[in-house]
């Protein structure tokens, strides 16, 4: 990505940290990803400042209908948050650091949590759409990887360790915050493919083989730059369709946004109990 662009890479984290730095001197430590058909979630936050990814230097934005593509500042129930209010992704010809570097830029500028929230399609045959899976690990089928390459070694080791990618302790919080507001709650493995076609039969009778629960096209490699800065990671999928191949059927952007939007104030109200604890 670099022969097009004069910075180095970590210039050009360097360069959005300091204008965001600028925009919010007193920034926040939670931030949010809003994730496809999630963005309605925003509207849970007292937004005190919204930047657009365009406005924000070499910010990579986002192509995708369901995704906003704004910086919000702000916070929810009196706890400070920052939130990405869409997402780009691999398929949409983005490469791993450009997907990413909106983490490092957070990273950088002192977030110690990151809350991701995605929609997904449903391989195990007890999940149905509008469901809320707890992500507890994850499989990276996406070819791809964020830190390949030379290694900053500010923002983290050559060789970072995921042996809990998604933190039990916070995982722990939003399974006693689901038992207390009776929300359902399941807690399973993400499988991330590049996308941007569903897969096929015989893909979902192999991914369910492998052990993945959930299957979409994004989040892994947030994940594994916050890990890497050593950010806790806390991420919530929402079933938006049932992956079951001897009943599949043709799904539409339509079809994802409804069941996505069914399960948002599930969500929101997860969120609100688990923020002040994360």
């Amino acid at each position: 990505m670099n022969s097009k662009n004069a910075l180095s890479y970590p210039e050009m984290v360097a360069q959005a940290t300091a204008y965001l730095q600028a925009i919010q001197a007193d920034f926040p430590d939670k931030a949010i990803i809003l994730g496809t058909g999630l963005g309605n979630l925003v509207s849970m936050i007292d937004v005190e400042v919204e930047v657009p990814f365009s406005e924000i230097p070499n910010f990579p934005v986002s192509t995708v209908e369901s995704h906003e593509g704004s910086l919000v500042f702000g916070s929810i129930k009196g706890t400070p948050i920052v939130a990405l209010h869409g997402r780009v992704h691999l398929y949409e010809g983005y490469d791993a650091n450009q997907v990413t570097l909106p983490v490092r830029v957070l990273g950088e500028c002192g977030i110690k949590t990151l809350i991701v929230s995605n929609a997904s399609g449903a391989m195990n045959p007890e999940y149905r759409s509008g469901d809320i899976m707890i992500i507890e690990d994850h499989i990276n089928l996406t070819g791809r990887n964020p830190l390949e390459g030379p290694n900053h070694d500010a923002w983290g080791p050559r060789f970072p360790d995921m042996s809990d990618p998604y933190a039990s302790e916070l995982r722990k919080i939003a399974r006693v915050a689901a038992n207390d507001c009776s929300i359902p709650l399941h807690e399973g493995i993400y499988v991330a493919c590049v996308g941007p076609n569903l897969e096929t039969r015989a893909e979902y009778t192999m991914l369910r083989l492998m052990g993945a629960d959930v299957v979409g096209m994004s989040t892994v490699p947030e994940v594994l730059v916050a890990r890497h800065m050593d950010i806790n990671v806390i991420a919530f999928s929402v079933v938006t369709d049932e992956c079951f191949p001897e009943t599949l059927q043709p799904l539409s952007l339509e079809d994802v946004l409804a069941a996505a939007a069914k399960a948002s104030p599930a969500l929101s109200t997860l969120l609100i109990h688990i923020l002040p604890q994360l």
